[in-house]
C-alpha cells in the first residue's frame, strides 16, 4: 500500500505487504491480479535465466537499465550491504542460495545508486505484520525500476504460530524480503521485518537485518505511524519519523 496521504497509480508493492494486510489483515489475504508472466509483443527484456522484462506501462521511478543476466546466475555466497540512513545503518546480508535472481537485481539497483537519496514510504504496526518498506524513489509507493521478473518463493518457512488455518507462514523478525503486487511483479521495492509476522508465503526472502540494523528498525518502529486526519492513531502508512536512505552500498568480502 502506497503513502496513505497520496492515490496509487496501481496497487502498490506489497498492496504488496499489503501486500496483503489490507488484504492480509482485512480481507483475509486475497492476492491481487498480477501482469502476465510471458513478455507482451515488442517489450524489452532480458533473456539469461531471470529473464528481467521491461514494464513500459510502468516506467522507472528513476532512470536504471536492465540487470545482467548471466546464463550462470551466482546462487551461492552471501553479500553484505549497508542502507546509510538518518536513523543509523541498517545491514543487510544478502542470500544468494535463496534468491540468485533476486540478489542480482537488488546489487544492480544498489551498484546504479538506485536507493540513494530515498524515503521508506511504509511502515506497518498490525500485530501481525510489523515491517518497514522501501524502495521507491517516488516516495509514493507506487514506483519502480522499470522491470519485473520471476518470484522465487521461500518454502521452509514455518507456519505461523498466530494462524490457526495454517496458510500463513513466519517472517521472522530480522527477514528481508521483496514486496510485490501479484505473482511474478518483483521489481524494487523490499520489505525489513522487524518484529515476527504471519504472512502467506508468497514474498521472496532474499537475507537477512543484522543485529545493529534490526536496533535501528527498532528505533523507526517506536515512532509509529504518522497520524492523519483520517486517522489519528493508524497502524499503517508513512513513518512518524521520516526515513532517508541516504546510500546503499555494498560491501565486498575480505
Amino acid at each position: 500500500m502506497p503513502d496513505p496521504r497520496r492515490p496509487t497509480r496501481t496497487l502498490t508493492r506489497l498492496a504488496s505487504v499489503a501486500l496483503l494486510v489490507g488484504a492480509l489483515v482485512a480481507a483475509g489475504g486475497a492476492a491481487a491480479v498480477a501482469a502476465p508472466a510471458v513478455a507482451p509483443a515488442g517489450s524489452g527484456g532480458t533473456h539469461g535465466p531471470c529473464g528481467y522484462l521491461a514494464t513500459p506501462e510502468e516506467p522507472a521511478a528513476r532512470p536504471v537499465p536492465l540487470p545482467p543476466d548471466p546464463r550462470r546466475t551466482p546462487d551461492r555466497g552471501t553479500v553484505p550491504v549497508t542502507l546509510w540512513t538518518n536513523h543509523g545503518p541498517i545491514g543487510l546480508l544478502l542470500d544468494r542460495a535463496a534468491a540468485p535472481c533476486t540478489v542480482q537485481s537488488f546489487l544492480h539497483l544498489t551498484r546504479h545508486r538506485f536507493y540513494d537519496r530515498t524515503f521508506c514510504h511504509r511502515l506497518t504496526a498490525y500485530p501481525t505484520l510489523s515491517v518497514l518498506q522501501c524502495g521507491d524513489p517516488s516516495g509514493t509507493g507506487s514506483g519502480g525500476p522499470g522491470y519485473r521478473y520471476a518470484d522465487e518463493l521461500p518454502t521452509d518457512l514455518p507456519p505461523a504460530p498466530t494462524d490457526p488455518t495454517g496458510e500463513r507462514r513466519l517472517y521472522a523478525r530480522g527477514t528481508l524480503a521483496m514486496a510485490n503486487a501479484g505473482p511474478d511483479t518483483n521489481g524494487s521495492q523490499f520489505f525489513l521485518v522487524y518484529a515476527d509476522s504471519a504472512l502467506r508465503p508468497n514474498y521472496t526472502v532474499f537475507g537477512s537485518v543484522d543485529p545493529a540494523g534490526l536496533a535501528t528498525l527498532d528505533r523507526i518502529a517506536a515512532g509509529g505511524v504518522a497520524p492523519t486526519e483520517e486517522d489519528p492513531a493508524p497502524v499503517d502508512g508513512a513513518p512518524a519519523l521520516p526515513v532517508d536512505i541516504r546510500k546503499a552500498l555494498r560491501h565486498h568480502h575480505r
